[in-house]
């Protein structure tokens, strides 16, 4: 029994790495960037803090990790293990694709299950790797792949955070994590059995719980983010506090919550109750996370499909008015941040294109529909209030 982990970041060690070693499951890790690798396979070790919880802490121990350049070695660890993990980012997805092709088509001689498991904040990330496997693989591969190898999402709600330069100094490979212990899987996607992994949890009617978490937590993140960035703070747990934020928070909450609750026939109450796991997250004190890391690549966040803009058309497809998510879509178009590439592109865009061009271009939004009309309400009510300068 063994499993392979694609990537090596926080979330890698912090969470996949991390239930693994507790479950007693051995694994490897598989990383792009040679400098993390060398670290790893260096250290053979590295440090869990679980923030809030530290009788959770854990030294993670006996660990290695596998470049892109040892290619024979990535295959034979796919073809031999029961589980792959992936944690690498949606936009690098495409990369692992050769790797995963190679290692299931190796793995077909012996017959047996194998499981890959997204643990990706993307859009259907399980879709992306099967279909980027199935239009690669041999034909006489494709019935193996069909019957034996299942492709699951899994929902990630424990956070990474950055390591303090004092625990850097300690353990540079140290990982900092919030005290969540759930990891639920779409079980309808899974192929035979996958072994007892602590935290794991698969589940039937995975899309409707996938919906509902990323329009209660992610609606939730973006406008603590994205309106704490516009009031000036650094820092995610002190913006949750802001008795200005949270007044929008809970409407944003309400608005999601019966929008939710009406799609997926669900008591308003077991939402409502879901809602408060959100809230008391980014109300958690123990939880030091930036502002910056949260609204990074705004243009990805202001999709049409995304935390916020998607949030707001469901809400509106149950025949419930969006006040509360346009102002946080209209605290994200304006947000700054030098570096970001992303938001400087949407600071040139919102400039010198305008605001109907940011909800054409980037929010895929009628700019005379009514959420476009409600979103540039909110723009004026933001200078009204003093929130946004120009």
């Amino acid at each position: 029994m063994s499993c392979v982990i694609f990537g090596a970041g926080k979330i890698a060690r912090g969470f996949v790495g991390h239930i693994l070693t507790l479950s007693g499951i051995p694994f490897v890790f598989v990383e792009k960037y040679e400098p993390l690798v060398e670290k790893i396979n260096a250290r053979g070790s590295y440090t869990v803090n679980v923030m809030g919880n530290t009788a959770e802490n854990c030294v993670v121990e006996g660990v290695h990790a596998l470049s892109f350049a040892e290619k024979e070695e990535i295959v034979s660890a796919i073809a031999g293990a029961d589980v792959v993990f992936t944690a690498v980012g949606g936009k690098n997805l495409g990369e692992i694709v050769p790797f995963l092709t190679e290692g299931i088509a190796r793995k077909a001689a012996s017959g047996d299950n194998l499981n890959v498991i997204t643990c990706e904040n993307w859009k259907k990330p399980a879709q992306i790797l099967h279909d980027g496997v199935k239009e690669a693989l041999a034909p006489e591969h494709q019935s193996y792949l069909a019957e034996k190898v299942g492709f699951a999402e899994a929902v990630i709600m424990r956070s990474g955070i950055e390591p303090d330069e004092k625990q850097l100094a300690e353990d540079p490979l140290w990982v900092n994590v919030s005290n969540f212990w759930q990891m639920p899987v779409d079980g309808d996607s899974l192929k035979g059995s996958i072994p007892e992994i602590r935290c794991v949890k698969p589940m039937n009617n995975f899309a409707g719980f996938l919906e509902r978490k990323f329009y209660t937590y992610n609606a939730a993140n973006g406008t603590v983010s994205f309106v704490g960035a516009l009031l000036g703070y650094k820092d995610l747990g002190s913006a949750a506090y802001d008795k200005r934020i949270i007044d929008i928070l809970e409407g944003v909450y309400d608005e999601t919550s019966r929008a939710l609750a009406k799609k997926h026939g669900i008591p308003l109450e077991e939402q409502v109750a879901f809602a408060g796991t959100s809230r008391a997250k980014l109300q958690d004190k123990a939880i030091i996370d930036t502002i910056e890391r949260n609204a990074r690549d705004p243009l990805r966040k202001l999709g049409k499909d995304d935390r916020l803009v998607g949030s707001a058309n469901l809400v509106l497809e149950t025949g419930i008015l969006p006040e509360h998510l346009c102002i946080s879509i209209a605290a994200a178009i304006y947000y700054v941040s030098p570096g970001d590439p992303s938001a400087e592109e949407l600071v040139r865009m919102r400039t010198e294109e305008g605001i109907d061009a940011v909800l054409t271009k980037v929010c895929s939004l009628d700019p005379d529909g009514v959420i476009g009309k409600l979103v540039k309400e909110k723009i004026n009510l933001l200078k009204e209030w003093g929130w946004i300068h120009e």
